[in-house]
């Protein structure tokens, strides 16, 4: 494959462009300023924080968390299905581009929420994160078919860096439309919220154009298959059988699971926190977001140079530590510097953790393999649950003690658990058998 790979270069340029196209409807839509926006609107005249949902009375930040959880359980069904068609089929570009468009699509229809829709206002939510995730099953699975193994750290780290750095551009000139929204011509703050959502889906979908059109469509020139829907099926069965039985794959995903729980759901409840517990204004909730996202690209490189120094698992190790004391700190944060002090440990871990995830799952895949989409459904997968189990618990804590502290110190039990199992993995320094091991 790589063999035959015309400007390899570009293409993994191209491909890392994908994560600046979509980041920004990770940071704009699921980090800041929609969950700002949505309690603001979803907030009585008393400051009384029930809404009705389709008839249902429920605490608008609880609602919020199982909106979150569903989504992702959407896309936890779907995706192994989907990803089996994608590696039979030679498709997965066209699957990459679909849930593109309609995250995408779903970002420009939170324009139209307002107090007056809550339920409109979260099926787009919803729509979107269905959107988003169903498209990194696809982009993900395209890291070992245009990259060698020595690379995926680098090429990894690389894909989340331009992320970030895309998605803090856009927040940046969202920000001031906010905060100076005359200098727009615009009438007011919560109408330069709707349009930074406008302005997300746009951005996902222009940008989209670059990976769409330089990615390569079929690698391995598969031919469409009559019984493509059964295959898919049979392409997971087979590869969840081959996952069994290589115990380092099946012992990395077990802690992946766990931390992964913590870590996904303090992005995306985090300005949530800050908003409700500590009653800290957007603009510092969305500064603090930004600390996040410029220290999370030296932690990405950092945390890649330490993994080739001494090798990935060491690496993961100190970071689920790191997270685990971020939890316990969570409850203690009071001030607006103790929590901006956290954010900058959040950034410094954030991104390191997610990528070299993504590449030491790589580095596990068997070589022999040419079904790459079907292997990374089981990763996202995995991390797909960990988000729905990760914020629905959140969500039930804060309902059943109604103290969201509560819900963030219980991230920790999860991060301890997923230390447990990454103990027991053993992955090589540079090179890896994939024996069963």
């Amino acid at each position: 494959m790589l063999a035959n790979l015309k400007n390899k270069k570009k293409v993994q340029n191209a491909w890392a462009m994908y994560d600046w196209a979509n980041s920004v409807y990770s940071l704009v839509i699921t980090s800041t300023i929609f969950p700002v926006y949505y309690n603001s609107v979803t907030k009585g005249l008393d400051d009384s924080d029930i809404v009705s949902f389709f008839g249902f009375e429920i605490i608008n930040t609880v609602l919020y968390s199982y909106s979150i959880s569903f989504s992702f359980l959407i896309i936890a069904i779907i995706s192994p299905l989907l990803s089996g068609m994608a590696d039979s089929s030679g498709k997965k570009l066209e699957f990459m581009k679909f849930f593109a468009y309609l995250g995408s699509a779903a970002c420009v229809g939170l324009y139209f929420f307002d107090a007056s829709n809550v339920e409109w206002g979260i099926i787009c939510s919803i729509t979107a994160s269905i959107g988003y995730a169903g498209s990194i099953v696809f982009y993900n699975a395209y890291l070992p078919e245009i990259s060698e193994e020595k690379e995926y750290d680098l090429l990894s780290a690389k894909g989340f860096a331009l992320g970030y750095v895309g998605s803090v551009i856009l927040l940046v000139v969202n920000l001031l439309m906010i905060q100076m929204p005359h200098l727009f011509g615009i009438p007011d703050g919560g109408v330069a919220a709707r349009l930074s959502f406008l302005i997300t889906g746009i951005w996902w979908a222009g940008f989209s154009q670059i990976p769409f059109r330089i990615l390569p469509k079929n690698p391995y020139n598969r031919k469409l298959k009559r019984e493509l829907l059964f295959h898919g099926y049979q392409e997971i069965r087979k590869v969840f059988f081959q996952i069994r039985e290589i115990k380092v794959m099946n012992r990395f995903l077990a802690s992946f699971f766990f931390y992964s729980m913590g870590v996904q759901t303090t992005m995306y409840l985090a300005a949530t926190f800050g908003d409700k517990e500590l009653g800290l204004p957007g603009d510092q909730l969305i500064m603090t977001v930004l600390i996040i996202q410029f220290v999370a690209i030296i932690g990405s490189y950092l945390f890649a140079f330490i993994s080739k120094k001494y090798g990935n698992k060491v690496s993961l190790v100190i970071m689920v530590l790191i997270w685990t004391g971020i939890c316990a700190a969570a409850y203690h944060v009071y001030t607006v510097y103790e929590f901006f002090a956290l954010a900058f440990v959040v950034g410094m871990v954030m991104g390191g953790i997610q990528s070299l995830s993504r590449s030491t799952y790589s580095k596990l895949i068997p070589r022999n393999t040419t079904d790459h989409a079907s292997f990374f459904s089981f990763y996202d997968v995995t991390e797909k649950m960990a988000i729905v189990l990760g914020t629905f618990s959140y969500g039930v804590i804060e309902q059943l003690t109604g103290n969201m502290r509560n819900s963030a110190l219980s991230l920790g039990i999860f991060f301890l658990v997923g230390l447990g199992f990454l103990l027991l993995v053993s992955i090589p320094k540079q090179e890896l058998s994939h024996s069963k091991v």
